[in-house]
């Protein structure tokens, strides 16, 4: 058997919420002797209310989680947004300290858990892959010896000299898991960063990823990305409100976690779903319909008649690459296809602020009868998404009852069913 390298046992992390935390040392001191007298807090605007103050409100971030990791294993976190998956590598990496339970590691740790961690903006990207390295225990002759394989992975070797404040969003991340791949650590830890990356660079994580499990490394891998998960990751552990419910294979994990992904039966519910969408500083979608025939669906669709798609959407302040698109998924979690607002722009273009609505059309005769996911979301490209999980819609795909199109019937003929134009045409007879 291999050797155990992570263990976790009774692990529990609470959070007190409303504790003071203004930023400074005064402000906290003003807050906290207003607040033992009885007084308001002192730095409230004026028709302000004190909605933080909830002291003795505890949060339960982690809730007796018990699990071991074997060398060389690839280990898939999976769960919603607030379920303890960031916290839980936050202790693995002794980033934080657990509130009660005990966690043992085994090997040298590598961690990308938020985006340039450990990157100091005013210097260069050649500066930081040293002051970064060191961090994590690269001495520098072993960082002097990978420099030009963690520059070339990275792709950046073009600004390598300019300083990481003039950096994007993506490039931060393309550097910073660079250097972390290369650290040749016993375990890595990754988490959802990877998002912001464009696809061919996620692809080159994935085999980057791939290849230090297979050097007999452990893998630790948080992702919304199904299909990465489960390409990666043998093992599969779900997170629910703090609490692990299914330690299994990670087909069996994607399988229970897409089973319980919050869904609307009918696109008459995607109102309600948008008004309670996080706030966005940039972003704010207002409205998303789907109609065939200028009607509402609800959740029945005729694979036999157009299917339309309409965002609408403001934007607040001028954005490049601010995109709106969809994925259409099998009930699997399969991507079967994914579309953007601005396919022909690759997610360079500039919006202004004001209103917009884009439109897009599934044709006709393209779905087969069986029911499909389309998640509406929006994003910045190469930045972060807008709506973190995406809306979920489920439609049930029914058959118009077109003879020529009997065939779409049976499923063994795939999950999409377009009719493509074919022609046969009668050659002479020749020796081939």
């Amino acid at each position: 058997m291999s050797d155990i390298v992570i263990s976790v046992e009774n692990l529990c992390k609470s959070y007190h919420l409303g504790a003071i935390n203004s930023g400074t040392f005064r402000d906290d001191f003003q807050q906290w002797w207003a607040r033992l007298r009885g007084l308001p807090n002192p730095h409230l605007k004026v028709g302000e209310s004190d909605h933080d103050n909830r002291d003795g409100e505890v949060l339960l971030a982690l809730k007796d989680i018990n699990f071991t990791v074997q060398q060389g294993e690839t280990l898939g976190i999976i769960g919603r947004n607030g379920a303890g998956k960031s916290t839980l590598l936050k202790i693995l990496s002794r980033v934080t300290a657990p509130t009660s339970g005990e966690v043992k590691v085994k090997g040298r740790i590598a961690s990308l858990l938020e985006v340039g961690t450990g990157f100091h903006p005013e210097l260069t990207g050649r500066e930081n892959v040293y002051m970064n390295g060191a961090i994590l225990g690269m001495s520098r002759g072993e960082i002097q010896r990978k420099f030009d394989e963690i520059v070339d992975f990275s792709g950046v070797e073009k600004f390598i000299d300019t300083p990481v404040k003039r950096y994007s969003s993506g490039m931060h991340v393309r550097l910073a898991f660079a250097v972390a791949a290369h650290l040749e650590p016993e375990i890595l830890i990754v988490d959802e960063v990877l998002a912001v990356g464009d696809a061919e660079f996620q692809k080159k994580c994935l085999g980057k990823m791939d290849d230090v499990s297979k050097l007999g490394r452990t893998v630790l891998f948080v992702s919304h990305n199904m299909q990465a998960l489960r390409q990666l990751c043998r093992r599969g552990i779900l997170l629910e409100n703090g609490n692990a419910v299914l330690d299994a294979s990670a087909e069996k994990a994607v399988q229970r976690y897409l089973q319980n992904a919050p869904s609307v039966d009918s696109a008459f519910d995607l109102d309600n779903i948008i008004r309670h969408l996080p706030i966005d500083p940039t972003f704010r979608m207002e409205r998303i319909a789907v109609t065939q025939q200028d009607k509402p669906i609800g959740n029945r669709v005729l694979n036999g008649l157009p299917l339309e798609i309409a965002f609408t959407y403001t934007v607040l302040e001028p954005t490049v690459g601010l995109r709106v698109f969809f994925d259409l998924c099998d009930l699997d979690g399969a991507l079967l296809l994914r579309s953007f607002h601005d396919e022909q722009n690759d997610g360079i273009v500039r919006t202004e602020p004001g209103c917009y609505t884009s439109k897009a059309i599934i044709p006709a005769n393209m779905l087969a009868p069986i029911s499909y996911d389309i998640i509406f979301q929006a994003g910045i490209y190469n930045v972060r998404m807008c709506i973190p999980e995406g809306v979920r819609l489920r439609i049930a795909v029914e058959a118009t009852g077109d003879k020529n199109r009997a065939y779409v019937s049976d499923r063994s003929h795939g999950k999409l069913a377009p009719i493509f134009s074919w022609t046969t045409v009668a050659q002479q007879s020749q020796n081939f």
